[in-house]
């Protein structure tokens, strides 16, 4: 029986890796050993990061609903601003509330007059 040698598939993995770390610095980027750590911390940090995106990007709508609101009225403030929204059963989201408050102020500021009604109520 002939012997199989693991090179073409051991070549291909190894090619795959190096390719991975392409734009990495020092052996990094082509010593499949270093290249393999590197690759593989990459990774760790891309899905860790992906979760924390979600976060960032929350913390970024908050931070201009706040100051949208604040600028339609002085004495409101976020948290009773969502209060306002739920209690008048107004539904939208804060990514779609903070991108109408920097395109569409006039519609943004309707939002908010029916958030202050409901709260006055």
């Amino acid at each position: 029986m002939s012997r199989v040698k693991g090179g073409v598939v051991t070549h291909a993995r190894h090619k795959k890796v190096v390719k991975a770390a392409k734009g990495y610095y020092g052996r990094r980027k082509n010593t499949f050993k270093v290249a393999r750590q590197a690759v593989d911390k990459a990774n760790q940090y891309a899905t860790r990061d992906r979760k924390n995106r979600k976060r960032n990007f929350r913390a970024l709508w908050i931070q201009r609903i706040n100051a949208a609101v604040r600028s339609h009225d002085e004495a409101l403030t976020y948290s009773r601003f969502i209060n306002g929204l739920t209690l008048a059963g107004i539904e939208v989201d804060r990514k779609v509330l903070a991108d109408l408050a920097i395109h569409e102020p006039e519609a943004f500021g309707a939002i908010v007059k029916q958030a202050q009604d409901a709260l006055a109520a």
